[in-house]
């Protein structure tokens, strides 16, 4: 990685809470499911990996971010940081309650990330977006490096994130003008610092994660029927429904959901729905079976699973 000389030495495996995530991965080992069976907050970067990191400002102690340069600009943004890592096995990271949309884009090489419960394969040109307040995890695979950029938020609960009704949560994405970005933020920080450079680095760089999180390329007839879903998470929908409101057969709302957002069309109202289900617990005192039902689960039940596997919390102790 072009400018990255400095070397991690941050092996450190914290270990906070306990979770169970069901998670499912075509071709994966046994390992990596049985690990997702014993999920902490968890954080090894291995001797080997390395990075560039600039920080909004210097409230985060981890060791590992403390000779990154701060630009207060990025807050502005509420960018809680960014950067640029080769990451090496045993490189792992997880985040239990992560408190801000996480947006990551694939350089080189590839990785998994845990998103919807499940893991997931991010490779090279590809990008996913991460919700804040759900269980965050991501590492290499045995044998192979991953090269990528990344951009953390931090955001408040009772507030939306940047995330949309249209934001993938994987997909195809040009990541050269992210790399440059967090590149020349990074150099700005470390030479001459300039106020009117710093901004427009970080205006950049939002900007990105805006073009992944907001894409103005999205299919129209995708932005219908989630639209029109949000407008109504409380009813049950059924696939040929959704397809109706694109005016599509089902099967190619399907393919078309896959392509742009990186679930299926089912998969993206459990989704949306759970998003606001989150909103809720964070601003109204209901019971969990009104939340439940206000966004379209008839029963407490599958709605505490459902919840538990997305989010990696059950609602009640979401909402502690």
């Amino acid at each position: 990685m072009d400018g990255v000389e400095r070397e991690s030495v941050w092996p450190v495996h914290f270990q906070l809470s306990h979770f169970h995530i069901p998670c499912q991965l075509s071709g994966a080992s046994d390992t990596m499911k049985e690990s997702a069976d014993s999920m902490k907050d968890t954080e090894i970067l291995g001797k080997s990996t390395r990075y560039q990191v600039v920080r909004a400002d210097v409230t985060d102690l981890r060791g590992w971010m403390q000779d990154g340069p701060v630009c207060p600009l990025l807050s502005q943004h509420h960018i809680s940081h960014c950067g640029i890592m080769q990451a090496v096995a045993p490189f792992e990271i997880v985040r239990t309650n992560q408190s801000g949309t996480f947006m990551l884009a694939c350089l080189e090489g590839e990785g998994v990330i845990l998103a919807d419960g499940q893991w997931k394969r991010i490779r090279a040109g590809q990008a996913c977006l991460l919700p804040p307040f759900v269980m965050n995890a991501l590492k290499c695979l045995p044998g192979k490096s991953w090269n990528f950029a990344w951009v953390r938020y931090r955001e408040e609960r009772e507030t939306r994130p940047i995330l949309s009704a249209i934001s993938p949560v994987t997909c195809t994405y040009d990541t050269a003008p992210l790399k440059a970005a967090i590149e020349g933020l990074y150099a700005e920080c470390r030479s001459e610092n300039g106020a009117s450079a710093l901004h427009h680095w970080s205006e950049l760089l939002h900007h990105y994660v805006l073009r992944l999180a907001e894409p103005h390329s999205s299919d129209d007839r995708l932005w219908r029927v989630w639209q029109r879903v949000e407008f109504d998470l409380a009813r049950a929908w059924t696939l040929d429904e959704l397809a109706a409101i694109a005016c599509l057969s089902g099967e190619h709302l399907r393919r078309l959901c896959r392509k742009e957002l990186g679930r299926s069309p089912m998969q993206h109202l459990t989704y949306l729905r759970l998003q606001r289900a989150r909103h809720l617990l964070s601003i109204t005192d209901d019971k969990v079976e009104v939340v439940a039902r206000a966004v379209g689960f008839e029963s407490a039940f599958t709605f505490s699973n459902t919840f538990y596997k997305w989010i990696g919390w059950r609602p009640s102790d979401f909402r502690r």
